[in-house]
């Protein structure tokens, strides 16, 4: 499966559930943000040389706690790429494993071009009241791309929220993720939550969208 993560606005942590829910799936995870990558880069080609044809996808996957096809930071990098190579490239990683494309932050034009690619998306969102506009832009530009919701992450919960509503007006599941300061490290330090403390709120929250995206498979 190739899930897109992806949100109606910057800022939600998209990136980081991104990380940690590849971790929860033994899955490929692709910074498809060509202007704002977010996840770790390290050495070697990266997505920019990938789609410029500089470069072959596999020979760009950085193995790790979470395997990555990280991004270039250049301007430069950017301008050549070619996303018409993005379907093809993700295509060639994903032999026999899910891949999870962090598509770009809030309703960018560029932000339905991993869309495109996916199978399905997760929409995470703030959990207050006032974001779900934004959540449920994000699940109609993923509907017009035949993306669709596998689930609704409510991410950095402190309170309880009305979970029933979401998954209401979302019409998918919706999982609350408590705020954690281990899951907001976890990109920063390689660790993801559900390997280093498994038996925290957060890694449970992240399972349960493991669990999200396990039943939506195709049979």
């Amino acid at each position: 499966m190739i899930l897109a993560v992806t949100g109606g606005k910057g800022g939600v942590g998209k990136s980081t559930l991104a990380y940690n829910l590849g971790a929860a799936l033994d899955a490929v995870v692709v910074d498809a943000d060509l202007g704002m990558a977010d996840l770790p880069r390290g050495r070697g080609p990266d997505l920019h040389d990938v789609l410029a044809g500089r470069a072959a996808p596999r020979e760009a996957v950085r193995s790790g706690p979470v395997d990555l096809l990280p991004c270039g930071r250049s301007l430069a990098g950017a301008r050549a790429a070619d996303v018409g190579r993005l379907e093809e490239a993700v295509g060639s990683i994903g032999a026999g494993r899910d891949v999870i494309l962090d598509c770009p932050a809030g309703l960018r034009a560029d932000a339905g071009v991993p869309l495109a690619v996916a199978d399905a998306c997760l929409v995470v969102a703030s959990p207050r009241a006032w974001a779900l506009a934004d959540a449920v832009s994000a699940r109609e530009l993923a509907r017009e791309l035949d993306a669709g919701v596998v689930a609704v992450a409510l991410n950095r919960v402190l309170d309880s929220v009305p979970t029933g509503a979401v998954e209401r007006a979302l019409g998918a599941p919706a999982v609350s993720v408590p705020a954690d300061p281990r899951l907001g490290r976890s990109v920063e330090t390689e660790s993801p939550v559900v390997e280093a403390a498994p038996d925290s709120a957060a890694a449970r929250a992240i399972e349960g969208l493991a669990a999200d995206v396990h039943s939506c498979r195709s049979p």
